[in-house]
């Protein structure tokens, strides 16, 4: 270990350090008395790693002999990875203490999660990515279960553990399968073995099942059977986490295991993305259509939504790379907003997520109802909001990669998928005369929800200012691919 290999790594040594003397104080000085303080010092300790990495200006740098790369593109991922976790933590500190369920472990695990996805976009070796799925997972599987009293919490918790130790054995398969026929786990040196663009069989095996293993995470279809159990069982704030942060290092993870261990040959894996993208876009806005429960409604969102955030990796250029990042920083944006008011929703003090709940709610709160219907309409497509700009990205990257008929079906999906956005809003201002629901925000909550609206207005304008740095993330990770020889 060398002091390059520490400066490479110390965003996320300075957090792992945070969260292991987090742990301590919360054993020693009383878990319930400082459970809050640890909650709002872990939003800080988010916010500092976002902006140490934000105004890091340095060249890419490999460290641990090639196991860990730092460049623009893991920054971007790491930094959209960090600001959702940061605004999911503090707008989750009023539900949490209003409802009970505020413990002192949430935070910190919510902060070794992050720790994970950040190991994981770094990711240069097929032991760092799963070390760093891994840290993730198992994070995620504590939080998906917190509510002890509730049956379907511990359900959700079980499935998702069940189902990510499956997709975690289907893709320790496909690394001993690379390994065996490359000689190497580092993707520098898978990407010698197929450098004359030709994919050995045992090599296509052990991609595919990689691929697998990873469209788990990502709830691409068909793996995607956990996700709408999971997203309905767990906290509302776990959920909002959930829909957030590990989709947007799970599809980071993604491009940079075929960029940089299979970026000479992007015809073989590009079809097996691309068929993950119809999959994943079709049942995603058809079965979204039947729902009644807004959590799951969201679910199926979130398929759909990694559906056309894969159509822009599919294209295999770094124009459809950058056009997945853009799509994933403002599908968080557009999360973030859309959780801040389902965290509020409640009836006698209870949580409800039910849809009927939502009618007539316009004439209750009209400002609330106003950036709702930006958010679901922005979720939609609608144009001029900045969701429609983010699909015309991933889809005119299709086109550009020779792929046409995947845009094609990318919009027919998107067409389909805009009924329940839209019915959302119908029952808000349209809705006939039920029991009301209150929408009970805390600052944070309300700020959230008020700021992500106006963002997706004004991100019309200038794309929430990100084309470029994405731009530079998709060069940095597509541009030694296409050097190589691909």
């Amino acid at each position: 270990m060398t002091g390059l290999d520490i400066s490479t790594i110390l965003p996320e040594l300075m957090l792992a350090i945070y969260a292991l003397a987090a742990l301590m104080a919360g054993a020693y000085l009383g878990k319930d008395r400082i459970a809050m303080p640890i909650l709002w010092v872990s939003v800080l300790a988010l916010l500092a790693g976002a902006m140490f990495i934000g105004l890091a200006d340095r060249p890419q740098q490999i460290a641990f002999f090639g196991m860990f790369t730092d460049d623009a593109f893991g920054r971007f991922a790491k930094i959209t990875i960090l600001l959702s976790g940061a605004a999911v933590l503090a707008m989750s500190a009023d539900y949490m203490d209003r409802h009970g369920l505020m413990r002192f472990e949430y935070p910190i695990l919510i902060v070794l999660a992050s720790l994970g996805m950040m190991m994981m976009v770094s990711a240069g070796d097929l032991l760092t990515l799963y070390m760093g799925l891994e840290l993730q997972s198992l994070a995620l599987y504590v939080v998906a279960a917190m509510r002890r009293e509730s049956a379907k919490s511990s359900e959700a918790g079980l499935k998702y553990f069940v189902l990510g130790a499956l997709s975690s054995g289907l893709l320790l398969y496909g690394a001993s399968l690379v390994y065996g026929f490359s000689g190497t786990t580092q993707f520098s040196g898978i990407i010698q073995a197929v450098q004359a663009g030709n994919l050995p069989m045992g090599l296509l095996f052990g991609l595919v099942f990689l691929l697998v293993g990873l469209a788990f995470k990502v709830s691409a279809v068909p793996f995607h059977m956990w996700t709408p159990d999971v997203y309905e069982g767990s906290p509302t704030p776990v959920t909002a986490f959930l829909a957030t942060a590990p989709k947007v290092a799970a599809m980071a993870l993604i491009a940079r295991l075929m960029f940089d261990a299979f970026g000479n040959v992007p015809g073989d894996w590009g079809q097996i993305i691309a068929a993950l993208a119809v999959m994943s876009m079709f049942l995603g806005s058809v079965a979204g259509i039947g729902q009644r429960n807004i959590k799951r409604l969201m679910a199926y969102s979130s398929i759909a939504h990694m559906g056309f955030a894969l159509v822009g990796l599919a294209a295999g250029t770094a124009y459809g790379v950058q056009a997945m990042l853009i799509y994933m920083a403002i599908y968080a944006v557009m999360n973030v907003g859309a959780f801040a008011f389902i965290l509020s929703l409640e009836r006698d003090g209870r949580p409800v997520t039910d849809m009927d709940s939502l009618n007539r709610f316009a004439s209750a709160e009209p400002l609330k109802a106003m950036a709702v219907l930006l958010l679901m309409f922005s979720l939609a497509g609608v144009p001029p909001l900045v969701g429609f700009w983010a699909k015309y990205g991933v889809l005119t990257a299709a086109v550009d990669g020779g792929m046409t008929w995947l845009a094609i079906a990318g919009v027919i999906a998107s067409v389909i998928g805009a009924f329940y956005y839209l019915r959302i809003v119908y029952y808000m201002y349209f809705g006939t005369e039920t029991e009301g629901v209150t929408s009970r925000m805390g600052t944070v909550q309300y700020a959230a929800l008020i700021v992500s609206a106006f963002a997706l207005l004004l991100g019309s304008i200038t794309l929430l200012g990100i084309d470029d740095a994405a731009a530079v993330a998709a060069q940095s990770l597509v541009g030694p691919a296409l050097a190589s020889g691909g």
